[in-house]
């Protein structure tokens, strides 16, 4: 891995120190700033929320900008010192965190995790810090779970929480270490671990690891969501209203969970972490180099998912990075470690499309050496990849009476997450799932005792029969929970 040293290293750190908090900003304010980038950002311009932006581009700040307002109520413009939540950008700082601790000889990550967190449910295998890591530990997604207990996700949603829940589990998605699947609680466990085993608060550890460490003196992981935090960008989205012009509705933040997410940082401060990538100045080289590691599944296959990293490429061009989203966040950072380019876009939007612009961004410094797009087609869109099965392959979904459908009717309760649903039929004939919290669900059927919902986390339902052919039970199942039960009531 390139890696060339920069004097330019100890200036960012100073100015990122010194810069106000809130100082109003036209685009690049401070500079550097490409043209050709701005035209990227141009439509988040103006009066309404947008994006700050950083470009390392061999060892140098080629771009440093700032687009729109990070509070609408008091005008407050966005630049490169603003305080953004980068959501599962996080990741790879929780991950950092863990080899860090490991090369102090004080975790093992090939230990069971419960030798470490020993409340944590014995699940009948062993998952161990580098399950958690790798997104192979099998742990449900709270954001699905906590959805379907009637958790929204503007509700305060704190780290303890996250971990209650995950302590009420009862069964895991899958062995561990034999498939992938996307899990926050894994990382959210992760962080427990750390702390355990460093003696401090996962902000604390972190703070003295890699951030103090890297002068990254506007960045921490938020335990406390009502922390004063001078200089932070709410977040919002689009409002409704067709044909008038836009309108924006602020979205809360109140989620501290830590190490998946929730951690604060400027474009500023981002930039000397990217650079990282170029020194290894904290961590050396060797343990930057595993962070780049991919994980490996027990039947031996290599995913694409490294240490909070997902490794890939684009047209071409090896990359490495992550996107966030979390209310209206939206967030991306992708570095090209053949090229030495490094980018980060930082949205308080929902509709702001980070990665997208990111790829543009980078064709505009390695548009030469990229391979061509995909054609477009007749639609002017570009062609996927690969097309799974068009509506000719969709097979006939059942039509059930309303009498037919009384038959899954009742009362269920889930003893995982503490929360219970009414199937019902409702006036018009169709099954219905409803929840004191949650909007009703309308589930259509799909097959026999199988139902999707218009919610999207009632993605599959499966109802359970007993051997009598009474229903006894459902469960729920996703890309990132299966079969959470939930057992008819008498």
């Amino acid at each position: 891995m390139k890696r060339p040293t920069s004097i330019a290293l100890a200036t960012l750190a100073a100015l990122s120190t010194t810069l106000p908090a809130c100082a109003p900003t036209s685009p690049g304010s401070g500079g550097p700033t490409d043209p050709r980038v701005d035209a990227i950002f141009a439509d988040l311009r103006g009066d309404r929320p947008g994006a700050a932006v950083g470009v390392l581009f061999e060892g140098e700040i080629v771009h440093r900008a700032g687009y729109g307002l990070a509070n609408l109520d008091h005008a407050v413009p966005l630049t490169p010192a603003t305080v953004f939540d980068i959501a599962s950008i996080s990741k790879q700082f929780g991950a950092m965190a863990a080899l860090l601790l490991e090369a102090e000889g004080a975790l093992d990550l090939d230990a069971d995790v419960r030798e470490y967190v020993p409340e944590l449910p014995d699940f009948g295998a062993v998952i161990t810090p580098r399950h958690l890591i790798h997104h192979t530990s099998g742990i449900r997604d709270w954001p699905h779970t906590m959805a379907l207990g009637g958790i929204e996700f503007t509700d305060v949603i704190s780290f303890e929480k996250i971990l209650r829940m995950l302590h009420n589990q009862q069964a895991i998605n899958f062995p561990p270490g034999s498939e992938y699947a996307y899990s926050n609680t894994g990382y959210n466990l992760l962080a427990r671990v750390i702390e355990v085993q460093s003696g401090m608060s996962f902000r604390e550890y972190t703070h003295s690891r890699t951030f103090e460490p890297l002068g990254m003196s506007r960045t921490h992981f938020s335990d406390d969501y009502a922390e004063v935090v001078p200089g932070r960008a709410e977040s919002y989205a689009p409002a409704q209203q067709a044909g008038a012009a836009p309108t924006f509705r602020r979205q809360p933040d109140q989620l501290t969970a830590l190490a998946s997410s929730s951690l604060h940082t400027t474009i500023d401060d981002f930039i000397l972490w990217m650079r990282n990538y170029e020194t290894a100045q904290v961590g050396g080289d060797a343990l930057v180099d595993t962070m780049l590691r991919r994980g490996t599944l027990t039947g031996g296959d290599t995913i694409g998912y490294a240490h909070g990293l997902s490794v890939g490429e684009y047209r071409g061009l090896p990359t490495f990075g992550h996107g966030g989203s979390w209310v209206g966040f939206r967030t991306n950072f992708t570095r090209y470690p053949e090229q030495d380019l490094s980018i980060a876009v930082f949205c308080n939007v929902s509709d702001c499309d980070p990665a997208g612009r990111a790829r543009r961004v980078a064709e505009v410094y390695l548009g030469e050496l990229m391979e061509p797009l995909p054609e477009p087609d007749e639609a002017g869109e570009q062609r996927p990849a690969a097309e799974p099965g068009g509506p000719e392959s969709r097979p006939e979904r059942p039509s059930l009476t309303a009498a037919q459908l009384r038959e899954f009717t009742g009362a269920y309760r889930s003893p995982e997450l503490d929360s219970s649903y009414e199937i019902e039929v409702d006036a018009e004939g169709r099954l219905l799932a409803t929840h004191w919290r949650n909007a009703p669900t309308v589930l259509s059927p799909t097959g026999p005792d199988t139902f999707s919902g218009n919610q999207w986390f009632f993605p599959r339902v499966r109802f359970v029969r007993d051997a009598a052919g009474r229903i006894t039970a459902f469960t729920v199942t996703g890309g990132r929970v299966r079969d959470l039960i939930f057992e008819r009531l008498p």
